[in-house]
């Protein structure tokens, strides 16, 4: 592995931690003023670590979720570090389906470094809702736009992350695990997460190359500088999904999703040469 790629997959991982880098409830702000927040999944608590809730954006209603890593030492701790526990996960299913039900389109904004690992997080079923989320969110039948803020760690990130249209903003990362883990796992030396980071292939631009993601919104100078080109670039966006997906009869955007994840991963050598999908193992 070349010392460039490797110092230029690590910059970005730095640059998604970055301590000045905007959370998703300034971008919130900035995109959703008339934002209304919503607790509770109506089974155990509130998770602070994911903030959920009503807005408008182009005129119409949508329903906004995401992750929340807070912005000083105070608000970090009683956000988690943005690291969702299961009630997290369930207050945000809970609204998705209240989404649906009033035919709100989904917006889903991802910075997590993973959901929260803990003994009380593994009593109460971190995984179970995780999985919960991913298939739920298959089937809801109105539009899923999910924006990859900072950083999309792991099953964390996915818990909120299955959308019609994804993009991630320049400096963004979204992988399986964290370059340290990643690198304690292959290299047994979590010091060697630079050169794990190239791997990974966990930038926009690596997965914009791979098709995981579908756009890459430019930050300028980077978000924690010049934070208005990315919330501009991040307003287009939205608004070119959720017209594009607003004309999509429910069934057919089921089919589309259904697709769209299927074909995650596929190579053009593992590609079925006849048959349906139904008929390959």
């Amino acid at each position: 592995m070349n010392d460039i790629s490797t110092n230029a997959a690590w910059a970005k991982v730095r640059l998604a931690r970055h301590p000045k880098r905007p959370t998703a409830v300034t971008l919130i702000r900035r995109l959703f003023p008339d934002f209304l927040e919503l607790h509770g999944d109506r089974l155990f608590s509130d998770d602070p670590a994911i903030v959920g809730g009503l807005a408008t954006f182009g005129g119409r209603p949508i329903t906004v979720i995401a992750h929340e890593k807070g912005t000083n030492t105070d608000e970090k701790i009683h956000r988690n570090f943005g690291m969702p526990h299961p009630e997290g996960y369930r207050k945000a299913l809970r609204l998705m389906r209240q989404a649906e039900k009033f035919r709100r389109p989904i917006v889903s904004i991802v910075d997590t470094p993973g959901a929260y690992p803990g003994i009380g997080a593994e009593e109460r079923g971190i995984a179970q809702a995780i999985a919960m989320n991913l298939r739920e969110m298959m089937r809801l039948s109105v539009p899923v736009v999910v924006i990859v803020l900072g950083e999309g760690g792991s099953g964390g990130a996915l818990g909120i992350g299955v959308g019609d249209r994804i993009a991630m903003f320049e400096n963004a990362t979204y992988s399986i695990l964290s370059p340290e883990g990643f690198a304690a796992i292959l290299y047994k030396d979590a010091e060697q997460a630079p050169q794990a980071a190239a791997l990974m292939k966990l930038t926009a631009a690596d997965l914009y190359g791979l098709g995981t993601i579908d756009e890459v919104m430019p930050e300028g100078e980077g978000l924690h500088v010049d934070p208005e080109t990315g919330y501009v670039a991040c307003e287009g966006f939205l608004a070119r999904a959720l017209a594009t997906l607003s004309g999509i009869a429910p069934d057919v955007l089921l089919h589309q999703r259904y697709d769209k994840f299927r074909a995650m991963g596929v190579t053009a050598a593992a590609r079925p040469t006849g048959g349906s999908d139904e008929t390959q193992d």
